[in-house]
């Protein structure tokens, strides 16, 4: 299974609410991550996306791209809420075929943005 496959099927399973089958299946048992807004250990981040599913479920999770290299694998994606529409960037580094690190970039998108591209 390549990089890019096993980081979108991590996404749709924790963007679906099944972060605990997400980490049990995709995600090295040393892995952390750089969201600021919790601890950098695995655990601190399941359970912050169980939390977020349960008090703010995601109505889709679109990945409108992937690009990979080597260890690297980068996602560009469109998460829909109940109260916004954020476009997301996550960066994935590997170690073997599990997902050692992420970085996670989230912009909400504005429905009176003057930039007539898009944010995708």
């Amino acid at each position: 299974m390549s990089h890019t496959h096993i980081a979108t099927s991590f996404l749709k399973l924790a963007s679906s609410g099944l972060a605990e089958d997400a980490f049990d299946k995709y995600v090295h048992p040393d892995f952390f991550h750089h969201n600021q807004y919790f601890k950098g250990d695995r655990q601190s981040l399941k359970e912050a996306m169980k939390e977020a599913h349960q008090s703010s479920p995601n109505r889709a999770f679109d990945i409108k791209h992937t690009y990979g290299d080597g260890d690297t694998v980068i996602t560009h994606s469109h998460v829909s809420k109940e109260d916004a529409e954020i476009a997301v960037v996550h960066i994935f580094r590997f170690r073997g075929d599990k997902i050692m690190e992420m970085w996670d970039l989230g912009q909400v998108i504005r429905e009176d943005s003057p930039n007539i591209n898009g944010p995708f």
